[in-house]
């Protein structure tokens, strides 16, 4: 009809946009052709400039073209003038703001920036800034910029008190922004620092009022995470802090063990570096061994790479040195911030009656419980886990190793306290799906893991078990063949299996 625009049906649709798309990939090729042909002939020049600004225009993450612009730059500097020079950054700057509006998420364009700013005689970091929270303004849960303002802040001599106060505005905002959170846990323990204990993040009194507006936060969408896991931080470091766990010296025999793996050619240990070897072959290892014959003393001392000093008691009886090192498994809090934490474990309690398949106030509260008391809490905590496994199905072998860990402290916490060190550690029939802190376990002679769910990829951990005389893996879920590798990396052992 005339006057009536013709609608293409979906074949004819189909067919105009697979042209459309050859002759854009035609003239990428061809783009790309003649880049790589300059590029071969060193012609780092403005055509240069020219040809990879048309295809980051309509694609800004193809990070070889901007790496070019780079090298153009870096070329063109020793013959352009002052004015000349500018007039190249300001453009770049330009051309790399039109690219995140293509993308606010493009890493190349993001990177591109910093590196013009850090390179021009005159960088405005200021303005920088404003861009940020422009963009931000956008959106505020882009992860690029809100690592880009990190970086700017620093250099616009932006005080940590005012990113705090820009950190709570976004929250206040939206509780679900992930990056703000993050940013704030950057900013809190410098602002706010523990007054006795250097692995605690912030003092007692700002932890106190970051726990009532995480709670605020988290109580008012339960499903959203962000508030969930930044909690997770103001309750604790999941990890051990790098430390000396266990040493043991008998029969011209040495181990010593680590909270975190080290490459100990690296580091200075009393007594030497020379001879020691990583138990797995790994360059960096929890447990070390060597042949030693000489009297280690009444103390150990590891110095780490970063020159940080480690000490450690060394304990003998007869001929056999031992020293092991009380983890601490989580904070004592003050008596203020633990009424907190019950009054937080009690609305999510209160919040489980309305709705008990909530898997962040689950998680949360068997967090807090452990907060509070971890022996008094250990099975109500452990029950928590178990009804995740339910309620969150696609994590469950998250909460199994969780539990397994949470069960394996309680034993080897016992263990250390007792100081029987040639008594065995008693790890069966607790449920565990991993082994964890084996490091603790390489001065034992005897470790009983039977009746467990161990299956064969956990057994590799095994190998730090370098002075154990016995391991029990009864009624596990570990083939013969992997025992059997495993038993040819121990000295001395009696692996028992079904």
């Amino acid at each position: 009809m005339h006057g009536r625009l013709k609608v293409r049906t979906t074949e004819e649709e189909a067919a105009r946009k697979k042209v459309e798309q050859q002759e854009k990939l035609k003239a990428y090729k061809e783009a790309m052709a003649r880049i790589q042909e300059k590029r071969t002939a060193n012609e780092l020049d403005k055509e240069m400039l020219e040809l990879t600004r048309k295809l980051l225009s309509s694609n800004p993450d193809i990070y070889t073209l901007w790496n070019i612009r780079k090298e153009c730059f870096q070329v063109m500097r020793e013959s352009l003038g002052e004015e000349e020079l500018k007039d190249l950054h300001k453009g770049d700057l330009l051309f790399t703001e039109q690219c995140l509006q293509v993308n606010p998420k493009s890493y190349g364009a993001w990177h591109h920036r910093g590196w013009i700013l850090e390179t021009r005689p005159d960088p405005d970091w200021k303005r920088e800034l404003e861009l940020c929270t422009r963009y931000l303004k956008l959106d505020e849960r882009n992860f690029l910029c809100w690592n880009y303002r990190r970086y700017v802040a620093g250099k616009a001599g932006a005080t940590p008190e005012s990113e705090l106060a820009f950190c709570t505005q976004k929250i206040q905002h939206n509780f679900s922004n992930y990056s703000s959170w993050h940013y704030r846990s950057k900013l809190l323990p410098g602002l706010f620092p523990h007054e006795t204990d250097h692995e605690r993040p912030i003092s007692e009194e700002k932890l106190r009022s970051e726990l009532e507006l995480v709670l605020t936060a988290a109580f008012t969408d339960p499903k959203d995470s962000s508030a969930w896991f930044y909690q997770r931080w103001l309750l604790g470091h999941s990890e051990l802090p790098l430390d000396l766990a266990a040493y043991r010296q008998q029969d011209d025999f040495a181990t010593v063990a680590f909270t975190k793996a080290v490459n100990l050619h690296n580091c200075q240990l009393s007594g030497g570096i020379s001879g020691w070897k990583s138990a797995s072959g790994s360059v960096y290892d929890t447990t070390w061994t060597r042949q030693q014959t000489e009297n280690p003393g009444n103390e150990l001392v590891f110095t780490d790479d970063a020159q940080k000093e480690y000490r450690m008691e060394i304990k003998s009886v007869g001929k056999v040195f031992v020293g092991v090192k009380l983890p601490k498994f989580g904070h004592i809090f003050g008596s203020v911030v633990l009424d907190h934490l019950k009054e937080q474990l009690d609305s999510c309690n209160q919040l489980l009656e309305f709705e008990p398949d909530s898997k962040w106030t689950l998680l949360t509260a068997a967090l807090l419980m452990r907060a509070i008391d971890r022996k008094a809490y250990h099975a109500r905590a452990l029950e928590f886990l178990r009804k995740l496994q339910l309620v969150d199905t696609l994590r469950s072998g998250y909460y199994d190793d969780l539990a397994s860990k949470w069960a394996a402290e309680q034993v080897i916490e016992k263990w250390i306290e007792e100081g029987d060190f040639d008594a065995p550690i008693d790890l069966s029939a607790i449920r565990i799906t991993t082994i964890p802190y084996e490091q603790f376990m390489s001065v034992a002679t005897e470790v009983n893991l039977e009746g467990n769910q161990l299956t064969d990829k956990n057994l590799a951990k095994l190998v730090a078990l370098q002075n154990c005389k016995v391991i029990n893996l009864k009624d596990n879920r570990v083939s013969q063949e992997a025992v059997e590798a495993l038993r040819g990396k121990l000295r001395d052992i009696t692996i028992l299996v079904d």
